[in-house]
């Protein structure tokens, strides 16, 4: 990998916007642009974000040395059902897995529920005679013809892609890469997935979901990247382009399109990831991120310096067994529509005008008024446009709809838009209740960083609603997805299913089982060719009490597996046993379920560079007076309006007021003060 400090881009791909981010190894110099998306082909919409950008800079293609890129294409198509036609082999007897699931209800006292359809569907879900037992070893050989005939009839079935999938194949993985080479012969150009390397975990169905929703997402990601490629070297850009995965990570495009599965959190994985790096230098080490964007908001809790992992979660009703950040998502967003139900109560989202029609001071069709159609009568937006002047909207256009939705309620306007932002305030403050009350953590102790194209506009009531003393808003909150690809380093997290006691005499298995993951981590830097001296790995074991049904993830600590290492894990698993569960239990003995190992591979990275003290006055920076509607002052307030680009470290400004950039807004409450920080952070705070 080049270590020039030539042009690197940052790309990600939202519902609603893309945002482009260029960083200039020789001079520091970061740009920034914003698109509309273009859903039908997000290609499209990267292409003319980067052209745009390029132009704007005046910048080749041709100077583009690294391309990071955050995507919603694996996630939209999982949550849409548009994954490619998938077929699944597994051993007789267990092809229901994936569908009769835990048999636990999603809303416990919703008799009408649905459960997601599996992503392949039972016709073509075969079974073949083998099996293996616990421990990995053969019970019953694998029939290669039956085998074989099955992959055809998959074939003649018109399957794209096949999940192969055996219980306890990642164990003993011979079977499933036999099969593997079958489908390889009988179905050239199928993609094909593999348990043993998509989620070689306990666990049959999790693992079963997982490989399946792979398998199902291949093509897509496939031809995703297969039609930006010559998007790209028609601008002379020819870098390889890089993936963000779900674990804040980035990977190659190749390694993407064989694991799709990693991306489903690609975009907001990276807005974590841009959040780390700006609270490290601003010596903010506990975070919790809200990253609000057109669609929906995403929050993560950083805690010292490290964001929390998940490998557990699902999306769209899917379980993954991949390791994710642990971000949580809900669907309010700039464009979250507003309605009233059949009960008369206001609700906002979870649909979302999306980037087309978008919201109705778009003017694009769409007469649902929606969140940002409510800032936008409050007085906080701009009234004319929006990205700097590049978007006309209409605010006579969103004051008439959202007039129609108060109507039915006895609202005026005004009220009705201020009602809109209350509910959607108090669905943010519930998800990060989820990531933080819940997990056992008191949002009081942490730093809230806003970012997203609407974050710093909620971000001033959000504080307010969970007692959160200070806000930080980065230099360019809403591009902080792409910028945080340019922040990545790549990384790739490998597991190992190992039944094992906490104790001396499991010693032997620990050592083994990190002892060829490690193997695999120099196979994987090998590929990637990152160099010796820029390898790092990191140990975690997931743990739990005997007899208990569900493990937690603890950092094993560096050197030699021996019986003080054992004492340290046991250490770490009570604490956070305490931490989630509120008690410990010394006397049980405990057992190791799952081996885990992060590698890193060290990149060259854009620079977060401190600026000088500004030499101005923060008088300079205001540009005008915008009439805001405040319910904390029960009226209509003059605000200054202050251009963010003039703001510099030191300068304070005092609310209400707003404060404009190209790509977001801030708003600051009465009794609230920002102060802009050497790296150009807001820091909003409570006047004393």
């Amino acid at each position: 990998m080049s270590l020039s400090p030539a042009l690197r881009i940052g790309v990600d791909s939202g519902g609603t916007f893309t945002d482009v981010c260029l960083w200039d190894g020789a001079t520091g110099r970061l740009s920034v642009w914003k698109v509309s998306s273009t859903p039908a082909d997000p290609s499209e919409g990267i292409a003319t974000g980067i052209g745009q950008a390029l132009a704007e800079a005046g910048r080749a293609g041709a100077e583009v040395a690294y391309f990071g890129h955050g995507t919603t294409v694996a996630t939209n198509a999982l949550i849409e059902g548009r994954g490619a036609r998938t077929g699944m082999v597994t051993t007789r007897g267990f092809r229901d897995v994936i569908e009769i699931r835990r048999q636990m209800r999603p809303a416990l006292y919703d008799l009408q529920a649905r459960k997601p359809e599996p992503p392949a569907p039972r016709d073509l879900r075969l079974e073949v005679a083998e099996r293996l037992r616990f421990d990995g070893s053969v019970a019953r050989a694998l029939d290669e013809d039956e085998a074989r005939a099955a992959v055809r009839r998959l074939r003649d079935a018109g399957v794209e892609a096949v999940s192969i999938c055996f219980l306890f194949g990642y164990l003993a993985p011979e079977h499933e890469a036999l099969v593997a080479r079958l489908v390889a012969e009988e179905m050239p150009g199928a993609f094909v997935s593999t348990s043993h390397e998509v989620a070689p975990e306990f666990r049959e169905y999790e693992r079963f979901s997982t490989t399946t929703v792979n398998a199902a997402l291949g093509p897509v990601m496939r031809g995703y990247l297969g039609r930006l490629a010559p998007r790209l070297a028609a601008m002379g850009v020819n870098a390889t382009p890089h993936l963000t995965q779900s674990n804040g990570g980035v990977i190659s495009a190749e390694a993407a399109s064989r694991f799709p599965v990693r991306t489903v959190l690609s975009g907001p994985a990276a807005g974590v990831t841009g959040a780390l790096a700006i609270g490290r230098a601003a010596g903010v080490p506990g975070i919790i991120t809200f990253d609000m964007g057109g669609t929906s908001s995403d929050v993560a809790l950083i805690d010292g310096g490290r964001p929390r992992m998940a490998v557990d979660v699902a999306v769209h009703g899917n379980p993954l067994r991949v390791p994710m950040l642990d971000i949580h998502t809900v669907g309010a967003g700039g464009g979250s529509i507003a309605f009233v139900d059949s009960g008369g109560l206001l609700k906002v989202g979870p649909r979302s005008a999306g980037a087309f029609p978008g919201p109705v001071c778009y003017g694009l069709g769409n007469g649902e008024p929606t969140v940002t159609d409510a800032n936008l009568v409050l007085g906080v937006l701009n009234p004319t446009h929006l990205l700097g002047g590049r978007m006309a909207i209409d605010r006579g256009r969103a004051e008439a709809a959202i007039a129609r939705l108060g109507a039915g309620i006895g609202l005026d306007a005004m009220r009705t838009a201020q009602g809109i932002i209350s509910v959607v305030t108090a669905n943010m403050a519930k998800a990060i209740r989820v990531i933080s009350v819940e997990r056992g953590y008191d949002p009081r102790d942490y730093v809230l960083m806003a970012f997203g194209g609407a974050g710093p506009l909620h971000a001033a009531r959000l504080a307010r609603e969970l007692g959160m003393a200070r806000v930080l808003v980065p230099r360019s909150p809403g591009i902080l997805c792409a910028m945080g690809l340019l922040l990545s380093d790549l990384r790739t997290h490998l597991s190992a299913g190992r039944m094992l006691p906490l104790s001396a005499e499991g010693l032997a298995g620990l050592r083994d089982g990190f002892s060829r993951l490690e193997s695999q981590a120099a196979c994987w830097f090998a590929e990637e060719g990152i160099a010796a001296a820029d390898r790092a790995t990191a140990r975690a074991i997931d743990l739990r009490y005997e007899g208990q049904g569900h493990e937690l993830m603890v950092d094993c600590p560096d050197g030699p597996l021996d019986e003080t290492a054992l004492a340290e894990v046991t250490r770490r698993f009570e604490a956070a046993h305490r931490q989630v569960y509120g008690y410990a239990s010394p006397e049980e003995p405990i057992r190791v379920v799952t081996l885990r190992l992060e590698a890193t591979g060290r990149v060259p990275k854009a620079d977060i560079a401190a600026h000088p003290r500004a030499v101005t006055d923060v008088a300079e920076s205001i540009i005008g007076t915008r009439q805001v509607w405040l319910p904390e002052a029960g009226a209509v307030v003059p605000c200054p309006l202050h251009d963010r680009a003039r703001l510099g470290p030191g300068h304070r400004v005092a609310g209400p007021a707003v404060i404009e950039q190209m790509d977001s807004t801030t708003l600051l409450l009465p009794g609230q003060v920002a102060t802009v920080d050497a790296w150009l952070n807001l820091m909003v705070e409570e006047a004393a």
